[in-house]
């Protein structure tokens, strides 16, 4: 679960989006997949079931736990975590030829993953997405409506640590609204450390 070293150049162009659950991940990367196709965002793999709404292969890769776990076995994922019960996971391949292409990739992915990236890739650039309140994640945590109440409860209490971590992590953004963490996400990407040769 780790990238070769001599790619630490690389790692400039990789941009990780993380945060605890609820605070709109999915959200912002939907709007930037819609109003910014020039970022390339990396489909994750999940075992957990799909949301109403979400697309196969678009929102994520969903996979049996046995498939997953060949995944695991051959090496396939740049980085994979355990997450409420689900286990989540970024496939190596696409994102390594985006970064030996010399061109800019974003990863929305959970914090255990986003740790692991932060050790294989130094370099990385690493953004936390924050809730404007405590309160306001409690809301949108239950007002999903498509989980149940111990999943939630889990989810809350994940939260709570997960928001301790904001100091592991290079910039924040608080998502206040979609469009405007989605418009600061890629001001970050755009910036001349990550991008070197311009918007594609």
């Amino acid at each position: 679960m780790s990238i070769d070293h001599h790619h630490a150049a690389l790692a400039q162009r990789l941009t990780v989006l993380s945060g605890p659950s609820g605070v709109g991940k999915g959200s912002v990367k939907a709007l930037i997949q819609e109003y910014y196709p020039w970022v390339w965002l990396s489909v994750s793999c999940t075992t957990r079931k799909p949301r109403p709404g979400e697309v196969d292969g678009a929102d994520y890769h969903f996979v049996s736990t046995e498939q997953f776990e060949s995944m695991i076995a051959a090496g396939e994922f740049l980085e994979w975590a355990s997450y409420a019960g689900n286990l989540y996971g970024t496939p190596r391949g696409p994102v390594e030829e985006r970064l030996r292409a010399g061109l800019p990739a974003l990863l929305e992915i959970e914090l255990q993953g986003a740790r692991q990236v932060r050790r294989a890739m130094p370099d990385a650039q690493l953004v936390f997405l924050a809730p404007p309140s405590w309160d306001e994640l409690v809301r949108r945590l239950t007002g999903r409506g498509t989980e149940d109440a111990a999943t939630i409860a889990r989810r809350l209490d994940a939260a709570r640590g997960e928001l301790d971590a904001e100091a592991e992590f290079d910039h924040t953004v608080t998502n206040v609204s979609i469009e405007q963490a989605a418009s600061e996400l890629v001001e970050l990407l755009s910036s001349p450390a990550v991008l070197k040769t311009g918007a594609r």
